[in-house]
């Protein structure tokens, strides 16, 4: 019996990186997926994988920071899936985020505020109707160790405090109700996006900011994958979190 056994789970940034992954492991266990991005350039490949992993999902292509394309995707979701179990917030972006607080201008802040606070905020907000309604739900999101020991580029640090923050307002606001809300605080996960930014905005502020996160941890096994993140999201998605809510774990 798979963990997430009858289980709808909505995953945004489900086109690359951490989203694409927890796609597939919640695909092993059974949920039915809807998959969201602004991107579907690895649309094909990522429901080609569910699929033979025996799993059934959707692709809809959308922008978490419009609210209509929420809307409409928790619409779609309802409609073809009956429900909305769990909602997975992946998406984000690091980009323009990493500079310190005397560097960072407001375009930057903008850029990635708009994604990371507003858009996670929509989106959350619309799956909270969904799941109010029917007096359960789960919602988990992505944030980052940064938030909590400051380290890196101050614009992405206070887009993932706010998601910290978001995540204990949901859990405060639907205590009883059904509804728990939590998050992981990953230091460095390896993925195209970071590679990316590592190439090529690695500033001495990066240097600092990369090098207090591998301090953060004293494992042997190396620098944090896709696969470990899922993995997390995996339990705090299934049953066995049933009685864990507002936490940030790092």
């Amino acid at each position: 019996m798979g963990r997430l056994d009858g289980k709808v789970c909505i995953v945004t940034g489900g086109n690359s990186g951490i989203g694409m992954k927890t796609a597939e492991v919640f695909a092993g266990e059974g949920a039915r997926l809807v998959l969201t991005d602004v991107s579907e350039s690895n649309k094909d490949k990522v429901l080609k994988k569910i699929r033979d992993l025996g799993g059934e999902a959707i692709f809809v292509r959308g922008d978490i920071t419009n609210a209509q394309d929420n809307e409409e995707l928790m619409r779609l979701a309802a409609e073809r899936f009956g429900q909305i179990d769990v909602l997975v917030n992946c998406a984000g972006v690091l980009e323009r985020g990493l500079k310190p607080i005397d560097e960072y201008s407001d375009q930057d802040y903008d850029f990635v505020s708009n994604i990371n606070i507003k858009g996670t905020m929509s989106i959350s907000r619309e799956a909270c109707k969904y799941m109010a309604a029917r007096g359960q739900g789960n919602i988990i999101s992505v944030a980052s160790i940064s938030a909590k020991l400051g380290c890196g580029g101050a614009v992405y640090v206070a887009t993932k405090g706010a998601v910290v923050a978001m995540t204990r307002h949901i859990a405060l606001r639907f205590a009883g109700k059904g509804i728990r809300a939590n998050c992981v605080c990953p230091g460095t996960v390896w993925t195209p996006m970071t590679r990316n930014q590592m190439k090529e905005q690695r500033s001495p502020a990066a240097e600092e900011f990369y090098n207090t996160v591998e301090k953060h941890s004293d494992l042997s096994v190396g620098i944090c994958k896709d696969i470990d993140v899922a993995n997390i999201l995996l339990f705090l998605a299934s049953d066995e979190s049933r009685v864990i809510t507002g936490q940030a774990l790092d």
